[in-house]
């Protein structure tokens, strides 16, 4: 059985925190990740196509649909088809789904807030550029 090195340690803590607060603050309001992510990414784009959302969220088209109906079921979201291109039908939030997406923004805040309690401003700072090199260096090794 071999050594779990630095780097091993590094990545598994990574990814696991990655994997874990995608979970937590949707637990903590009672909504599906996919959701969440749905209402906030409307709340900032605006009116959105339904190939955009499923590009965005990394989830599959009849999942965007599903969600979107549910919304819209809910009055948080109103559906149309694209008058540029009547193949696509664009989500985009209503006043209910804007207070609602507005609420969780809020609640998204207070809850990073906690999560970051006890770790000092210095301390963001140097997690922020060790991960912003990472990206960086996933980059470098994507280009041929």
């Amino acid at each position: 059985m071999r050594e779990e090195t630095p780097e091993d340690a590094f990545f598994r803590e990574l990814g696991g925190a990655c994997a874990e607060l995608r979970q937590a603050f949707a637990r903590h309001v009672g909504m599906s990740p996919h959701r969440v992510q749905l209402l906030i990414r409307l709340w900032r784009d605006g009116e959105t196509s339904h190939s955009d959302l499923r590009r965005t969220l990394g989830i599959d088209g009849a999942s965007v649909t599903r969600l979107v109906k549910e919304f819209e079921a809910e009055g948080l979201v109103g559906r149309r088809l694209d008058p540029a291109d009547n193949r696509y039908t664009l989500a985009a939030l209503t006043t209910a789904g804007e207070r609602a997406a507005a609420d969780l923004e809020r609640s998204h805040q207070v809850y990073q807030e906690r999560l970051l309690h006890g770790v000092a401003p210095e301390q963001r700072e140097i997690v922020l550029s060790v991960l912003r090199r990472v990206r960086a260096n996933i980059i470098e090794q994507e280009r041929p």
